[in-house]
């Protein structure tokens, strides 16, 4: 088992291209790991410098206590799952599982019993003597995840392995990779572009956005207290409102200020939604005084259930429906309040209808404010 320490890491290609740049990053052993962010972001180039198959161009790489910059891929001690699973179709399961293990020339007995162990916990000791194309995807990615196993690693690296299976099962293998990981107490990096696996799977989340880290920390503290607006916007489903608006105070209450004038196309409303006192610890909110800020809501926040419009009923806000959308245990409306777009998450029971005018509220308790110039968040 071990931990891994990448410092300072940078890849660089010809031409000036730099995919990855100044990567730090502590990860502890057993540790489950997630790298997520947008195609292009520098997250597979990252694993694939951990596993020996991209030169680092700078920095430096620990296993353990070992600096492996200038170590091949074979004697890092990592195992390493591909997209494509990476099967050989000439060879049952029983071969392919066994195939790196007689390469390093381990004893037949010793072969057989780790094979049928990672079978048996992978409930693929049935499929034994069959080829992968007798197999579906999430066999084959058993098959895969088993040959990983098999090699005892400390260190696993997984690169995006569900994106090939369909939903259903790939919510099935998110469990089941979970309990994989418990049972083997071994440290899991795990490369995804779907932040639903991500926040489902991960211990820590590492946010990347051309090849820079954004944000490392728990799921539950990416979604509640995201560093910056692209972090707000990547994580999370439907993906957070953002609202220009004008941060005012009146008295000791500040306020968030959005709408408009315009009395010929819209109904020309401002509103102003007061922020609770908690928001301007330490005297955040200050010098953002009559200035623009971005506000952020989740969907969730948004509401128009009958007991948040009395709890916040000087606050109410007019918005028309564009689109429902019924997902069973909650219904998606898209709405439009004075030209600004928002989706609000609401409770199955909801009555709106698309060309409707309802009342909804924010909970102004989950209202984020953000620099417009730098991105950066100002409160929580």
């Amino acid at each position: 088992m071990a931990s891994l320490s990448l410092k300072s890491i940078y890849k660089k290609y010809p031409g000036g291209v730099t995919a990855v740049s100044d990567f730090n990053l502590e990860i502890k052993d057993k540790e489950f790991i997630i790298l997520v962010g947008p195609s292009g972001c520098g997250k597979s180039t990252t694993l694939r410098m951990i596993a020996g198959l991209e030169e680092i161009s700078d920095g430096e790489l620990y296993i353990g206590d070992k600096l492996v910059n200038d170590v091949a891929p074979k004697d890092r001690d990592i195992a390493m799952v591909f997209q494509n699973y990476a099967l050989y179709p000439h060879m049952t399961v029983f071969e392919n599982m066994a195939f790196g293990l007689k390469l390093r020339k381990v004893a037949k007995d010793e072969i057989k019993r780790r094979v049928e162990e990672a079978a048996r916990v992978l409930d693929i000791a049935h499929l034994l003597d069959r080829k992968p194309k007798a197999l579906s995807g999430g066999q084959r990615q058993r098959v895969a995840l088993g040959r990983a196993i098999v090699r005892e690693p400390k260190v696993f690296l997984l690169d995006e392995p569900l994106s090939n299976l369909d939903a259903k099962l790939r919510a099935q293998m998110r469990t089941e990779l979970s309990k994989l990981h418990q049972k083997l107490g071994t440290t899991f990096i795990y490369v995804t572009h779907d932040q639903t696996e991500a926040m489902t799977m991960g211990d820590r989340i590492v946010v990347m956005k051309d090849g820079l880290i954004q944000q490392v920390d728990s799921p539950q503290k990416l979604y509640s207290y995201p560093c910056n607006t692209f972090v707000a916007g990547f994580i999370g489903s439907p993906q957070m409102n953002f609202v220009d608006c004008r941060l005012i105070k009146k008295g000791d209450t500040f306020y968030v200020e959005f709408g408009s004038e315009d009395t010929k196309t819209k109904r020309g409303v401002k509103y102003h939604v007061p922020l609770p006192a908690y928001k301007n610890e330490k005297g955040a909110l200050e010098e953002y005084v009559d200035k623009d800020v971005l506000m952020g809501i989740r969907p969730e926040d948004v509401h128009d259930e009958p007991r948040y419009l009395e709890k916040f009923a000087d606050d109410k806000i007019n918005a028309d429906v564009e689109v429902t959308e019924m997902m069973g245990a909650e219904t998606y409306l898209y709405l439009t309040v004075e030209g600004i777009s928002m989706t609000a998450r609401v409770e199955p029971t909801s009555t709106a209808r698309p060309s409707d005018t309802i009342e909804i509220v924010l909970d102004n308790e989950r209202i984020h404010l953000f620099d417009k110039e730098t991105e950066r968040a100002i409160c929580h």
